[in-house]
Formats: C-alpha cells, sequence, structure tokens
C-alpha cells in the first residue's frame, strides 16, 4: 500500500517536471516535419529531373537518324540539347556508343 502511494505520488512530482519539456517536445516535432518536408522536396527534385531527362531524349529523337537508343546515348554524354548535338565536333559524336559515322554525317548537314 505504501508503494501505491510513492508510485502515484512520484507520477505527481515527475509530471510537473516533464510539463517544461513539452516544448520541448513542440520543437522536436518540427524539425521532424521540417526534415519530412525535406524528403517530400527532394522526391519531388528526383522525379522532376527523371520528367526532365525524358523529355530532352525525346527531343533528340525530332534529329534526322536519331532514334531511341541513341537519343539515351547522347543524353548520358552530356549532349542535353538538339543545338548542343549539332554544334559538337565529330570526335565528341564518334566517342559515344551507339553513334556512328553515318549519324555524323547527318547531323552536320543540319548545319
Amino acid at each position: 500500500m505504501i508503494s501505491k502511494f510513492f508510485s502515484k505520488l512520484k507520477s505527481i512530482l515527475f509530471k510537473s517536471a516533464v510539463t517544461p519539456e513539452t516544448p520541448l517536445k513542440k520543437e522536436k516535432k518540427a524539425a521532424k516535419s521540417a526534415k519530412t518536408k525535406t524528403k517530400t522536396e527532394t522526391k519531388t527534385k528526383t522525379k522532376t529531373k527523371a520528367v526532365n531527362s525524358k523529355i530532352n531524349i525525346e527531343t533528340l529523337t525530332t534529329l534526322p537518324g536519331v532514334g531511341a537508343k541513341s537519343a539515351k546515348a547522347l543524353y548520358e554524354a552530356g549532349f542535353k540539347t538538339t543545338k548542343a548535338v549539332i554544334a559538337a565536333d565529330e570526335k565528341d559524336l564518334l566517342a559515344v556508343s551507339g553513334v556512328g559515322i553515318n549519324l555524323v554525317k547527318k547531323l552536320k548537314k543540319l548545319k
């Protein structure tokens, strides 16, 4: 019976001591929500980059002789726009896997 009394007394005493810590809990929750927003923003940025890369690859396929595979290879090699592909040197284009001499000749006719 005395132990129950002491345990109740402890809980009452420690509840009053816990009360000043509640603002800290609110700060922790705010920090967690800020981290969650950051993760959400990161996911959004990643999705945006994926969408932009798909759009750029599709744009590269508008060049004559450039298909889906060669457009992806050109994009991964650093040629993000059609202007970049057209302005590139022949040696740089030939260094890309999937791009042959015939494709380079077609692209150089566009200049």
